[in-house]
């Protein structure tokens, strides 16, 4: 049994899409995080923070995006969306899992708060580095992790697609235009916006 507790239009969705990618049945639970009152405490007992996105695989909770992403594409491998231990692409998936949460996604909502930071004061960096990495590296190669398609791309490709047009911090490069086009033309990305709605 797994269950997913998702926020509609929230990070949360990245894991929606994954879901989708993997073709395995889930049942979502709706989490309204932006209810007047709240988010109920007893939701502490599967997410400490009140968050989402979270799911529960067979009893166990699992927490953090980059955490669930890398749990549930090794946990369902036939669809071939994680590298296997011992293959070479493995640490630079593992490393882009990573990456979406820790560097890009907080420097992403500073920039977007106009927060005045020094980069080597915190643990992301600088905003600046973030976008010459991800051009640099989209320029080189199709996907997040080489030639193929993986559990990371949902991951890089949600936070791209929010973040520049939706929030509009990511500058308009043609390595993130031809990127968001491939990603976001996959059939499990094409449902997404009528599930996160509800319909």
């Amino acid at each position: 049994m797994l269950k997913f507790y998702h926020g509609p239009q929230t990070r949360s969705s990245s894991i929606l899409w994954l879901l989708e990618e993997l073709a395995v049945p889930y049942e979502m639970e709706v989490i309204d995080i932006r209810a007047p009152g709240g988010v109920p405490d007893d939701y502490r007992a599967i997410q400490p923070h009140k968050k989402v996105p979270a799911i529960v695989h067979d009893g166990v909770a699992i927490t953090e995006r980059a955490a669930i992403a890398a749990y549930l594409a090794d946990a369902f491998p036939a669809a071939g969306l994680a590298p296997a231990i011992g293959d070479p692409r493995r640490g630079p998936y593992l490393t882009m899992l990573a990456y979406v949460d820790a560097v890009a996604d907080p420097a992403i909502s500073a920039r977007a708060l106009n927060l005045d930071y020094d980069g080597f004061a915190v643990s992301f960096g600088r905003f600046d580095d973030l976008v010459a990495n991800l051009e640099r590296r989209l320029s080189a190669q199709p996907y997040a992790v080489g030639d193929s398609f993986t559990a990371a791309d949902t991951q890089l490709g949600l936070m791209i697609h929010y973040s520049r047009n939706i929030l509009g911090t990511l500058p308009d490069l043609p390595a993130f235009r031809d990127y968001l086009g491939r990603v976001t033309a996959r059939p499990a990305f094409q449902r997404l916006g009528a599930l996160d709605a509800g319909r």
